[in-house]
């Protein structure tokens, strides 16, 4: 009897140690955010925990509903591969502050099949303009052993329902005159029109 009452009190004390520690807080998940569109709902998944300043900024633009009434103007690439971009367009009345630049080697997003990532010129000038890439895109990361602007883009979510939506938008006629520089010729003859950007619970 005196034998097991010490095993008993051996084996709680080495167990005590264990579950007397706090549990480990679970890993923020991703927001879901629902995008209308005339031409349907498109769901994409926010990695806030990944890439927490490009995610925090796409969602404070869906928050303050500054990207209800935008639209997607440009498509590059044919069926299912290539990139639909949309957002601001550089209005101010819905622009904030640019952000800055998270690349594909500090956050381990890549632009892979719908992957949605930020538009912009120079790292750290993208504000509220963003595109959803179709395919596989490896050229659009991050590539530090490359001279010149080898920063890449910054990938913040991924469509998760509706890819079938962003790929229609390729099969779009393009004004031929429409656009400046390379976006010339790529702009959408008849661009789609983003009626509300909302958080899913």
């Amino acid at each position: 009897m005196i034998r097991q009452l010490v095993l008993f009190i051996f084996a709680f004390l080495c167990l005590a140690p264990a579950a007397a520690q706090p549990s480990a807080a679970p890993a923020p998940v991703d927001v879901r955010v629902a995008l209308e569109t005339g031409a349907g709902r498109i769901i994409v998944a926010v990695h806030v925990a990944k890439a927490p300043v490009t995610a925090a900024n796409f969602l404070r633009y869906v928050d303050e509903k500054r990207l209800d009434g935008t639209l997607f103007y440009r498509a590059v690439g044919t069926a299912d591969y290539g990139f639909v971009q949309g957002g601001a367009q550089n209005d101010p009345r819905r622009v904030l502050p640019p952000i800055s630049h998270e690349p594909t080697t500090q956050t381990g997003l890549t632009h892979d099949d719908g992957a949605l990532s930020m538009a912009r010129y120079a790292p750290g000038s993208a504000t509220g303009d963003f595109f959803i890439v179709l395919g596989k895109m490896p050229g659009m990361d991050a590539h530090p052993e490359a001279v010149g602007d080898n920063q890449g883009f910054a990938v913040f979510a991924h469509v998760v329902e509706g890819l079938d939506v962003v790929k229609a938008f390729l099969a779009e006629p393009r004004s031929a005159s429409a656009g400046e520089g390379v976006m010339k010729g790529q702009m959408l003859e008849a661009p789609v029109k983003i009626l509300t950007a909302r958080r899913l619970p």
